[in-house]
């Protein structure tokens, strides 16, 4: 098989630092560079604590592009960061992979008009873990028979954005299959601003943030005399890379930009 050529934005993260060992391990996939804002020019070997890898350090990503030539990005950033990696690498003709959340629908439009317009694939997803992939779609199947559904997600306190992608993106995919409820009493007044969290098309979403939490997330579902929760929970971040190996290989076949792993998982 062929090699795919990646250049991998945020190696230094503790994603980055998966990524590098999967990328390493698997024998089809050939790290060709790292963006990274320092270390320009240093070898990826020569970080204390990341893996024995060749490929060079680039703090210009035009560069790094320019001189690597890869064909995907994989970018493990943050959401500006990762915005603009992403319009730079459609713009080079390179397929991104991006598992920073946080981009807006007005982004989204413009990077599928983007990837539709150079014929190139991508994929943006909010999570790489499969598990918490099929937590999303056992929602959307069970919010045909629960309209009262509230979405409590829980990550480490290191995280930038609230809800998460994931949180937004299961709320969605629930909300493309119920009709629109405002849940609770009419009258419900919040003594103090944020108590029911946020609101996606009365679906209420309340977003944990604490130390030695990795990524989890919880979906209830109440109706008459029962209740049921569906949950998955990442222990480590290992546990995203099987989605990311799914998505490098998915994204160098597909010709247009692909918004949730749930699109490319049967």
């Amino acid at each position: 098989m062929e090699k795919i050529k990646i250049v991998l934005a945020g190696a230094r993260g503790r994603m980055g630092i998966e990524a590098l060992r999967m990328i390493k391990s698997v024998d089809h996939f050939e790290l060709v560079g790292a963006i990274d804002h320092k270390f320009n020019g240093i070898k990826i070997s020569e970080i204390e604590g990341l893996p024995n890898l060749d490929a060079k350090i680039y703090t210009d990503v035009n560069e790094c592009f320019t001189q690597t030539k890869p064909d995907v990005l994989v970018d493990l950033t943050t959401p500006e960061i990762g915005r603009l990696h992403t319009r730079a690498a459609l713009e080079h003709g390179i397929r991104p992979v991006v598992g920073t959340t946080g981009f807006s629908k007005e982004d989204l439009k413009e990077l599928t008009e983007m990837a539709e317009e150079k014929k190139l694939g991508a994929i943006i997803a909010p999570n790489f873990a499969v598990g918490a992939i099929l937590m999303m779609k056992f929602s959307q199947m069970a919010a045909k028979y629960f309209q009262d559904v509230e979405i409590i997600e829980l990550h480490h306190d290191q995280k930038l954005d609230a809800p998460s992608g994931t949180g937004i993106k299961t709320a969605e995919l629930i909300s493309s299959v119920r009709e629109s409820k405002q849940q609770g009493h009419p009258n419900e007044k919040e003594t103090h601003v944020g108590a029911r969290g946020a609101d996606y098309d009365g679906i209420h979403i309340h977003s944990v943030r604490l130390p030695g939490l990795v990524a989890h997330q919880e979906v209830l579902f109440g109706g008459e005399g029962q209740m049921l929760t569906i949950r998955h929970d990442s222990f480590n971040r290992a546990s995203f890379m099987s989605g990311v190996k799914l998505s490098v290989e998915t994204v160098m076949k597909i010709d247009l930009l692909v918004y949730g792993l749930e699109n490319i998982i049967e």
